[in-house]
């Protein structure tokens, strides 16, 4: 009998490693994979954070196996790696999600400050994807989802070094789909919009008089879905990566977010 299309969407069986998914859009991504049949597998810089996620996990009735590494630290990673295909199984599934903004202008920025937002954002997926791509390899399959974000498209006042790294992570992304895509290794991307997250709450709330704060009001009018974005926004696509829904996918970011990238904005009045 033929199998049921949505089994295409399944993700039974699979091992999911999520970068820096204690929390936040990592967490959402990692929940809808659990619910999909993934075992789910993250890592986060302090055992305080693991053992954050763990609980978190744990309260929504998900098992997951949480470690300690630094995802810039190349032969941390190789050691992360060899002791998840031990303890767990081979990665089928990476999301490089761990990432980190510093808004500084340019001219005030150090180079030092530039070079660990690129070391985070841009070099450690490179490090991580490289670690798990010869099991994935030798499984015959793979899949790896890079979080990149509109600033892999657009540029905006004081992050030169994090819209370097995105635009960077965009490019990689295409080139591992060109390298390892004859293997039947998928590599795309997630550009999020502006996510309604515990990290842009202060830039949500109500001013004093009741009004929105500013930047609230400038990115509601510039998203044609006029709204902020959720976690739960993201889910989908990425589960659509994550499966076998997206075997002839490759090389491509997928913007999940309201609109913006397609909107000139409104003309003011």
């Amino acid at each position: 009998m033929e199998k049921n299309f949505l089994q295409n969407f399944s993700l039974e069986g699979k091992v999911a490693l999520v970068t820096g998914a204690s929390y936040g859009i990592g967490f959402g991504i990692a929940t809808a994979f659990a619910q999909c049949g993934a075992t789910i597998v993250f890592n986060d810089i302090k055992q305080e954070l693991v053992d954050k996620g763990l609980a978190a996990y744990k309260e929504k009735g998900i098992e997951a196996h949480g470690y300690v590494c630094d995802v810039t630290d190349e032969a941390a990673v190789n050691a992360l790696v060899a002791r998840i295909e031990k303890e767990v199984g081979v990665i089928d599934i990476l999301v490089n999600n761990a990432g980190i903004i510093k808004r500084i202008p340019m001219t005030e920025m150090s180079a030092a400050e530039f070079r660990q937002v690129i070391d985070v954002d841009l070099n450690a997926p490179f490090i991580v994807s490289k670690a798990v791509i010869p099991g994935m390899i030798k499984k015959g399959h793979g899949k790896i989802i890079n979080i990149c974000s509109m600033m892999s498209e657009l540029g905006r006042e004081t992050v030169s070094a994090y819209a370097a790294a995105k635009g960077g992570l965009k490019m990689l992304t295409r080139n591992i789909c060109s390298e390892y895509g004859e293997y039947n290794i998928q590599c795309n991307g997630i550009g999020p919009g502006y996510i309604a997250t515990p990290q842009t709450a202060p830039l949500r709330e109500r001013q004093p008089d009741g009004s929105r704060h500013p930047f609230d009001s400038f990115i509601v009018a510039k998203t044609p879905a006029a709204r902020w974005g959720t976690p739960e926004d993201l889910q989908g696509p990425a589960v659509f990566l994550a499966s076998d829904a997206s075997n002839f996918v490759n090389g491509l970011v997928l913007y999940v977010d309201g609109g913006i990238l397609a909107y000139i904005g409104k003309q003011p009045k």
